[in-house]
């Protein structure tokens, strides 16, 4: 059981599974709540900011990409964890999620302890990224990355990331030289049990350079092998 209970928002039009998964939940010592479809998601977000949603991907209207993109486009909602929940595996859907600033991505059929794991999991790394502290600050060159407030600024502005691609920056900048396999970022963003494809890395690879503007060339690409930061700054 947990000491505090969490607000758990599962998304899903499969009656069997959504009983399934609000039994459980309720039984692991969570808040949980239904919806079986996109609006009826959105108007319960809007009520009530949940802790973390569990979000299938094949919704009847809105889909759960296209909520996951609105919820991301919405400040209230931003930060949000997400864990994606769908019976489809191809590589473009694990992708398309990543960009979409899912925190994790989980197939069916999967096993309730397999996933309340990845719940605890995201929900303790979100709680670690909020700790205040003033002492975590790293300086690379012109950028500022402030572990304790999950900020980062490129020439003195702020820019938004995602979830992931704050981890993604933290992981290189804390070790510059270093290089680091796609596994090993995996590894770094969301463990080592996490399944993802080097694709998906690439693509958080290159969302991250865009949005570090004239820092982009502070991430390296090591042909071959993976990634590093730039010591030479």
């Amino acid at each position: 059981m947990i000491d505090q209970k969490k607000f758990v928002l599962i998304v899903e039009d499969e009656e069997d599974i959504l009983a399934l998964l609000h039994f459980n939940l309720i039984k692991a010592g969570y808040n949980a709540e239904c919806a079986a479809d996109g609006e009826d998601a959105l108007k319960r977000i809007a009520a009530r900011t949940p802790d973390l949603i569990l979000l299938d991907l094949m919704l009847p209207g809105i889909d759960g990409l296209e909520i996951c993109r609105r919820l991301r486009n919405d400040e209230k909602t931003r930060e949000v964890p997400i864990i994606m929940l769908t019976a489809r595996s191809e590589e473009e859907d694990v992708v398309r999620g990543l960009e979409l600033g899912a925190d994790d991505y989980v197939t069916k059929p999967f096993s309730f302890k397999v996933l309340l794991a990845r719940i605890q999991s995201v929900l303790r790394r979100r709680s670690e990224l909020r700790q205040p502290t003033d002492s975590e600050e790293l300086i690379r060159g012109n950028l500022r990355i402030h572990s304790g407030r999950s900020s980062v600024q490129v020439d003195g502005e702020s820019i938004d990331l995602t979830f992931t691609e704050f981890r993604v920056l933290e992981a290189l900048a804390g070790r510059p030289g270093w290089v680091f396999t796609r596994y090993q970022i995996v590894n770094a963003v969301r463990g080592e049990d996490y399944a993802v494809t080097d694709r998906a890395v690439d693509v958080q690879i290159a969302g991250l350079r865009k949005k570090l503007g004239s820092c982009s060339h502070y991430i390296e690409t090591v042909r071959g092998i993976g990634y590093r930061f730039r010591e030479d700054l």
